[in-house]
């Protein structure tokens, strides 16, 4: 069981990845913004992140710069979900470990995959 940091300001995205999450057996926080997520992440540890690209206030990328260099959390996936990866993004995304990009429309089953597949990745290096 992973401790997980979902970030979306959109309520029904962060209530059925919740639900998705949860039944893979994982406990999640929500954060509806940058802001709430930064102090969710000063709180307490977590072992991922997803978090929507496209968020008032601060963007999901703000988020990502925030969370790898003012909390230092490089071994901290992050999944970044997104409608469209675009060379630009794919670029910023080199300058990061640990972080992947979900293109939507969402798919839970391949998003809780993939998270649990870094996760498995991590624990087999430690």
């Amino acid at each position: 069981m992973a401790r997980i940091l979902v970030v979306d300001d959109e309520p029904h995205v962060t209530r059925v990845t919740r639900m998705a999450l949860e039944r893979a057996g994982h406990e999640v926080v929500v954060a509806g913004n940058g802001e709430e997520a930064l102090a969710a992440l000063e709180a307490g540890a977590f072992e991922a992140m997803v978090t929507d690209i496209t968020m008032p206030g601060m963007t999901g990328l703000e988020l990502c710069e925030r969370v790898r260099h003012q909390l230092e959390l490089e071994a901290m996936p992050i999944f970044v979900v997104t409608s469209r990866v675009e060379d630009e993004f794919r670029n910023w995304a080199r300058a990061f470990s640990r972080l992947e990009f979900v293109e939507k429309p969402l798919s839970l089953r391949r998003l809780v995959a993939r998270l649990e597949a870094s996760l498995a990745e991590e624990k087999a290096t430690t």
